[in-house]
């Protein structure tokens, strides 16, 4: 099982990210946008997430992903439960696909390691 402590880990060892508390939770940032925030109770962490894929997330494991309703619905962002994640290679590649997704081109480019950015 996955813990804030392991998100925490795995988020800043991604290139170029800064932890910053924002509205009394971590969020970890690339670039000044937000990849992931742990939430309040540090039993999820919200991370990007197209919103065409989010849903069918839900749909596939909803033990694993949701989102807050009236909080999350107008964004790109998934919650993950990290009682439920398989292991903390999961937790990393869910990070770094955030990552890649909020990391400016110029940042996503010098950091090959973490993944190709989509176009």
């Amino acid at each position: 099982m996955a813990t804030a402590d392991d998100v925490r880990t795995a988020a800043l060892a991604l290139p170029e990210t800064a932890e910053k508390l924002a509205w009394g939770m971590p969020t970890f940032r690339v670039g000044g946008k937000i990849f992931a925030s742990l939430d309040d109770d540090d039993a999820a962490v919200g991370v990007k997430c197209p919103k065409e894929e989010r849903d069918e997330l839900i749909l596939a494991e909803p033990e694993k992903f949701f989102v807050r309703e009236g909080h999350d619905d107008n964004f790109a962002w998934v919650r993950v439960r990290l009682a439920a994640l398989e292991d903390l290679a999961e937790l990393r590649a869910i990070l770094a696909d955030s990552w890649r997704q909020a990391a400016p081109r110029k940042v996503a480019h010098a950091h090959p390691e973490v993944g190709a950015r989509d176009a």
